[in-house]
């Protein structure tokens, strides 16, 4: 791991970004305090499938918005 001042950053970056092309990352400094990570860019592990494209692999059942009047009769004070 290698820690850059910002000045050298702004007029490095070429060459810190080679090095982070070769795996290693680079801290960014302001005043001797870490503010930043450079590090190599990892693609998103997963695709994201478009709008649609779960289409036949998700149902709704027919009563899905029937009426609950006796879910809560359960709770009810028996009194």
């Amino acid at each position: 791991m290698h820690i850059v001042n910002i000045h050298e950053a702004k007029t490095q970056l070429s060459r810190l970004l080679e090095e982070v092309a070769r795996g290693q990352d680079v801290i960014i400094a302001r005043a001797g305090q870490p503010v930043a990570r450079l590090s190599a860019y990892q693609p998103p592990r997963r695709q994201i499938d478009p709008p649609g494209g779960m289409a036949g692999e998700i149902w709704m059942a027919e009563d899905f918005d029937a009426p609950l009047d006796d879910l809560f009769d359960c709770l009810s004070d028996p009194r």
